[in-house]
């Protein structure tokens, strides 16, 4: 790890944890290229500086998080099933974390979805022009199928915010309702996997150097900075275009993963 590397990889956790295109895969591929991804800092580095990411959200949102205690307790409701199962499945989900075929599997399944959704979810935004606010909504119940779809981006490749916005979307939500309570779920999410991650490392007998502790601060200035820019420019886009061009640039993303892995040099992480 190095500062070049810091502030590639908090660039790339900017601006993909909250679209639609797997940041934990992206971080996979990144740090496989550099030759880092089996160092155990470099582990750690790619969920703490995720605190940077929540940062953004927050400080976007930061009327919503104080409007009510109703707000909390759907976010709780959408944050059961990943906890549950994320204990359940921990070893088998770090057993997918190295494999770079998953991810590229995943990311060519997802765009694929990503491609065809906009048609699937087309009444949501014209009942939503219709009558405004009927699909703004959102129940418990919701919350909580939300919550389901979430556990799906434990495979990674998925996809976290994808998941949810596609589950968001099955629940006759408009695309930048679900879009946003996807952000609103990945604060608590992130920081149950920066809790977990940071006391398995420090269990595991690490300790963190000054240097590495400088690595971490920066990272997550950077990736505030990037997803401030990111989460705004997405909803935008989101708005107004749909999610093709998520689902393309996943596939062709996927498509390249697989040739450099077969035909190139094998990726290990």
């Amino acid at each position: 790890m190095n500062y070049w590397y810091t502030l590639l990889l908090a660039i790339i956790e900017g601006v993909t944890e909250y679209l639609p295109i797997s940041s934990t895969g992206h971080m996979i591929i990144a740090s496989s290229f550099m030759k880092i991804a089996e160092d155990d800092f470099t582990k750690l580095f790619t969920i703490v500086i995720q605190l940077g990411a929540i940062l953004a959200v927050v400080v976007m949102y930061w009327k919503r998080f104080f409007q009510s205690l109703d707000f909390y307790y759907k976010l709780f409701v959408a944050f059961i099933p990943a906890v549950v199962l994320g204990l359940l499945l921990n070893d088998f989900i770090d057993s997918l974390l190295e494999n770079p075929i998953v991810v590229a599997v995943m990311l060519i399944l997802g765009g694929i979805i990503l491609i065809k959704v906009d048609t699937w979810f087309q009444k949501n935004e014209e009942t939503d022009a219709k009558n405004p606010n009927k699909n703004t909504q959102i129940s418990y119940a919701t919350a909580f199928k939300i919550g389901l779809f979430q556990c799906l981006a434990m495979i990674p490749g998925t996809s976290r915010s994808g998941a949810t916005i596609v589950g968001g979307l099955t629940q006759n939500l408009n695309r930048k309702t679900a879009a946003e309570f996807s952000f609103f779920l990945a604060v608590p999410t992130m920081l149950g996997a920066t809790a977990k991650k940071s006391y398995d490392y420090y269990k595991a007998g690490f300790e963190l150097s000054q240097e590495q502790i400088n690595y971490l601060i920066l990272g997550n200035i950077i990736a505030f900075i990037v997803a401030m820019i990111a989460i705004k420019g997405f909803i935008d886009y989101l708005s107004k275009k749909g999610f093709k061009v998520f689902g393309y640039y996943r596939i062709i993303l996927g498509i390249v993963l697989l040739l450099i892995h077969f035909f190139v040099y094998r990726l290990t992480v």
